[in-house]
């Protein structure tokens, strides 16, 4: 034999990891797949391996002996680097003379032990490569060498791979190939140097099979599982917050490492909901885990109370196995309309300002009184004021409700009250506390104003955001304690109860006065706003429909509107009626005109106009604003001649604000502009730019206006009225169209020169 018959052990290898790869991809896969970590998977603790080896030498004694060994190799998977494997060797070398006239001279055996070690890569269930690296020591006897036995010591050293078909988790076909060095420590040196051999054997592996049904991995002791009653209408809560828990221990003597904790609830999730990660739980440790659940919005769909199974799902992997193991546990689902009055926010769960059916109801009511709306007072309070009569009209009244009042339930933790949702109160036309604030706060949200809930002992109402600055808290109300003042806005409160028993300022005024009730025990009461709230409780999943509803008489909403509007401007005005006569300066009657002209009182504003004007006639703002009046009214010829006036009296004046003067020929632009003087109309725009371009920015139509056609550039003749003050001309609203009394003021009032 010499080593260039080494090519056919080559071969021999090609078709032996050929073969191997084939079963290796057409071995059937296991009942679960494994990890992607395969060597801890798959790890045995123990592999005994028995191989033959067939050596060629590289020296030139290679034609003249055969040289065979046995081996066996010990090899220790630790368990946290499985891949690195200790080796512990012993074999047997047998050196065979072939040597006709000496047949038997030069024979000779090695008797080996060593140590070494491994490093193996599972590729897959039936696949296994691994590079080895061993040293030995060697004791060599020549029986016929001499009369008598004589032998020498010798250190071996071997490099190799091993290439292992795994048919069943204990048991494995290897093929070896090697290079191997002897070296002899006596005097015969003939046989030392480099051989190689391809060697084949097998292998017992000690352990379980991982994919075995009787090795399961139940390491999870469950505990305590518990889940209470759950809210269709808290959905959005449960996903970030707890429905439950559940407590479970490492039952096992091992720790059990990427512990992933879900909560699954067949029908009404579309994938089990992550609730915790834990990176390792050591042997006998019992942790408690809070469980999340992304309902989806099926949850809405259910009515009444639903008893439901869910599962609890622990995943997690031990000794490099991945194991999964499951708890059920039971709960009821209670549907959108149930709550417990843990924390009153949840109110905001049942404010649907989305649904088509209350927002399409708020918006006729809004459309159908847009003509009777004041540009110069708070829209949000006007509005508040319109729905709370609509709401009247429709017949809706106050009802308590027979089984959960919410006097009983409100600080009962356990008690479940149910709240009707605003369509249905719409369409049942009664309503609880809690049912009738829902509704309210519904419709106002719906039409763009915000609304809070406010809660005092045993009872729930609304307020509503007028959008007023505090420091002009008077233009709501004179009476600082008739008002609440929340993030530097003025709130009203508005007792919804009240629907069918008294008019909007009566509701107003209950809803004060019951505030105030408690004042001297802050902690009692509660004061949230509804988009803070949903935030956390975000408003339950409707179906949209049309719930046919007769939007009732809106003649006779607009008689309980204005009559209400005309009790609390009544208010607003009479302190600073009061003021003003006790004053009974120019200032103080052009103050309360300006304010009566906001709240539609003209001919109250006409009168302390012509006060003003005369305890001072060179004071040009009553001027200015008796014409602003007239404008209102639609008597624009008696408008231009109040703004003439008042040109000619800044034009003659000594000391005139830029402000006032832009104000008066923005007015007179304007007046001539409904009168069709476009072209006076324009020069006296360009003089009003000129003299203040923040005051004329607002009416910018009439740079623009086309002369020839009679008209403004792209306006619209037909619209509403609005109002604001020269002496605070920055804060007046506007992109410049008069008639578009949404987007800026129609008229400037003068407050001051």
């Amino acid at each position: 034999m010499t080593y260039r018959g080494s090519s056919r052990w080559i071969a021999i290898v090609v078709v032996a990891v050929n073969t191997t790869v084939a079963f290796a991809q057409t071995a059937p896969n296991p009942a679960s797949s494994p990890p992607p970590h395969l060597n801890s998977y798959y790890r045995s603790p123990l592999i005994v391996t028995g191989e033959y080896h067939s050596w060629t030498p590289f020296g030139d004694y290679a034609s003249e002996f055969t040289v065979f060994e046995a081996v066996s190799t010990l090899r220790f998977s630790p368990r946290g680097r499985p891949g690195f494997q200790p080796l512990l060797r012993a074999g047997y070398l047998d050196f065979n003379s072939n040597d006709e006239e000496f047949p038997d001279k030069w024979d000779h055996y090695h008797a080996s032990a060593g140590a070494g070690f491994a490093l193996s890569s599972r590729f897959s269930r039936n696949f296994e490569v691994a590079g080895e690296l061993s040293a030995a020591y060697s004791q060599t006897w020549f029986d016929n060498l001499v009369e008598e036995p004589v032998g020498y010591s010798g250190l071996i050293g071997a490099a190799g791979a091993r290439i292992s078909l795994i048919p069943s988790f204990n048991f494995s076909i290897d093929v070896a190939p090697q290079l191997r060095y002897l070296y002899g420590l006596g005097e015969i040196d003939r046989f030392d140097g480099l051989s190689f051999a391809i060697g084949f054997g097998a292998s017992f592996r000690t352990g379980r099979d991982p994919d075995a049904p009787q090795t399961e991995i139940r390491s999870i002791r469950f505990g305590k599982t518990e889940i209470p009653p759950a809210f269709a209408a808290l959905q959005s809560w449960y996903v970030d917050n707890a429905i439950g828990s559940v407590v479970f221990a490492n039952g096992d003597t091992r720790a059990i490492q990427n512990v992933e904790v879900l909560f699954l609830q067949n029908g009404f999730m579309d994938s089990p909901t992550p609730a915790s990660r834990i990176d390792e739980i050591g042997p006998g440790e019992e942790v408690t885990v809070d469980l999340t659940a992304s309902f989806n919005s099926e949850v809405f769909e259910t009515e009444g109370v639903t008893p439901l199974t869910g599962e609890v799902i622990v995943r997690y992997t031990r000794d490099g196995r991945a194991a999964e193991q499951r708890q059920s546990v039971t709960y009821d689902l209670h549907d959108k309309t149930a709550l417990t009055w843990t924390d009153d926010r949840k109110m905001g769960a049942f404010v649907t300002p989305s649904d088509s059916a209350v927002r399409n109801y708020a918006s006729y009511i809004r459309r159908q009184n847009r003509e009777l709306t004041l540009d110069g007072v708070s829209q949000a309070l006007q509005t508040a004021v319109l729905i709370y009569h609509a709401l009247e009209e429709l017949g809706i009244y106050y009802q308590v409700d027979p089984t959960n009042p919410f006097t009983q339930v409100q600080g009962d933790t356990t008690a479940v009250d149910s709240i009707s949702l605003p369509r249905d109160t719409l369409s049942r036309l009664t309503g609880d506390c809690d049912d009738l604030t829902a509704l309210y706060c519904t419709m106002l949200e719906s039409a763009g104003f915000e609304t809070a809930f406010m809660t005092t002992p045993g009872h729930i109402y609304v307020a509503v955001n007028t959008g007023v600055s505090a420091a002009d808290y008077a233009e709501i109300h004179p009476d600082r304690r008739r008002t609440l003042v929340v993030n530097d806005t003025v709130w009203v409160p508005v007792e919804i109860t009240m629907l069918g028993r008294g008019d909007f300022v009566e509701a107003w005024r209950y809803g004060i006065d019951e505030w105030h009730k408690v004042e001297s025990t802050p902690a009692q009461r509660g004061f949230f706003l509804t988009r803070e709230a949903q935030a956390l409780y975000r408003p339950v999943g409707l179906r949209q429909t049309d719930l046919g509803l007769q939007y009732g008489d809106m003649t006779s909403v607009a008689r309980k509107f204005e009559r209400s509007l005309q009790a609390v401007s009544a208010d607003v005005l009479a302190e600073v009626r009061a003021e003003a006569e006790s004053q009974n300066s120019d200032r103080a009657w052009n103050r309360y005109g300006v304010l009566a002209a906001r709240w539609g009182q003209y001919s109250e504003a006409r009168n302390a106009f012509n006060r003003s004007a005369s305890l001072d006639p060179e004071y040009v703002s009553p001027r200015i604003n008796l014409g602003s009046v007239s404008f209102l009214e639609e008597d624009y010829r008696g408008a231009l001649s109040a703004f003439e006036s008042a040109r000619n009296a800044v034009e003659t004046a000594r000391r005139v604000r830029a402000g006032t003067r832009a104000t008066v020929y923005v007015n007179l632009a304007r007046a001539q502009y409904e009168l069709g003087q476009n072209l006076e109309a324009q020069r006296n725009y360009s003089i009003a730019a000129e003299a203040d371009a923040d005051v004329a920015s607002q009416f910018s139509y009439l740079g623009r206006i086309d002369t020839a056609a009679g008209g403004a550039v792209g306006s619209d003749p037909s619209g509403g009225i609005g109002i604001a003050s020269a002496g605070d001309i920055g804060t007046a609203a506007g992109t410049g169209r008069a008639s578009q009394a949404v987007q800026g003021p129609v008229i400037l009032f003068a407050e001051d020169e």
